[in-house]
């Protein structure tokens, strides 16, 4: 038997999706924290101190998405005896997503659509057209992880070039690169050397101090003309002002933009604040995404179905997926 509490209950209909998978010697209570708490396993995204010291047994904490919160990553460092995992059931759902701000960059779908809905048809008849071809050309996938993996599949049926680093590439360095599933997979280390070739960036990294600043005007500067930039993974991996300055200067051909700079400080707000410092809003060549690249439909029945899984294994003795390394950040 395994105990395990979920701090923010689902819907009802979505809790009943996950009560329905669990092994039977799982013992799930959520909300508020039970007293007596003993449960084993803690979910919760950011977890306080008080969640983290009610139960004497708590050996594991889930975060129900992907990533870290840094806040989280910062208050686990004071309980080393937890064992931390996160879900992945996101990335068919980021991939997909960051293919959509791909594809809607290269063709500038959003301007094009927006002109016509003013009766506008004079970007059809521009020399040469403004909008670029993705076959043939070559794609390089920052973190080559569960949704890079998914995107560079994407990329290939495309008919791309698909290049791809991974941090975790721990190879003798006559190895490099390797071959996967048709990928080439290079070290993180062979950034400055791939840059050259990317005519798409796409970049699914966490923000950790390793990634934090990764790309600055210097890293900008050395993708070739008109390439594209996709971000999904956290917006400080970019350098802000170096990359407004290489989209209002027509540099980059455009942006595809999921994570921010600003963010809301409350739910007021939400209907008032722009994503940066600088105003990003106002280039053509940016299609704007809401952080919402993980969120469809289906997201949370897969979020539980991947959570189910997580406390089946660890119900039946097994090891738990997805652990997450505070020393690496991710």
């Amino acid at each position: 038997m395994i105990q395990a509490h979920l701090s923010y209950p689902p819907a009802p209909d979505d809790l009943a999706v996950l009560q329905a998978q669990l092994h039977p010697d799982v013992q799930l209570t959520v909300g508020d924290l039970p007293d007596p708490a003993q449960f084993e396993i803690l979910v919760n995204g950011r977890p306080s101190p008080t969640d983290l010291t009610a139960s004497p047994n708590l050996h594991t904490v889930i975060i129900p998405w992907a990533g870290v919160p840094e806040v989280t990553a910062q208050r686990l460092r004071d309980f080393p005896h937890l064992k931390l995992h996160n879900l992945h059931h996101n990335a068919p759902i980021v991939a997909e997503g960051m293919l959509l701000l791909l594809l809607g960059v290269a063709r500038l779908a959003v301007p094009f659509d927006r002109a016509l809905r003013q009766g506008d048809w004079r970007p059809r008849y521009q020399k040469p057209a403004p909008s670029l071809l993705l076959a043939g050309k070559t794609a390089v996938i920052l973190g080559y992880g569960a949704i890079g993996q998914r995107l560079a599949q994407l990329c290939l049926a495309l008919g791309m070039t698909v290049h791809a680093t991974r941090r975790s590439l721990k190879l003798p360095i006559t190895n490099y690169p390797i071959t996967e599933n048709g990928i080439t997979v290079h070290p993180a280390t062979a950034l400055h050397d791939l840059l050259p070739q990317a005519h798409a960036l796409l970049i699914c990294l966490p923000h950790t101090p390793e990634t934090d600043g990764l790309l600055g005007a210097a890293e900008l500067a050395l993708l070739p003309p008109r390439a594209i930039l996709i971000n999904a993974g956290r917006a400080a991996i970019v350098d802000e002002a170096a990359l407004y300055d290489a989209l209002a200067s027509g540099q980059l051909h455009g942006a595809g933009l999921d994570v921010w700079y600003n963010y809301p400080e409350d739910e007021a707000a939400r209907a008032k604040t722009f994503p940066g410092e600088r105003p990003f809003h106002q280039l053509d060549n940016v299609l704007l995404s809401p952080h919402r690249t993980g969120l469809v439909a289906e997201t949370e029945p897969l979020r539980l179905t991947a959570l189910a899984q997580l406390l089946n294994a660890a119900a039946q003795g097994n090891p738990l997926p997805n652990a997450i390394d505070l020393t690496r950040g991710y």
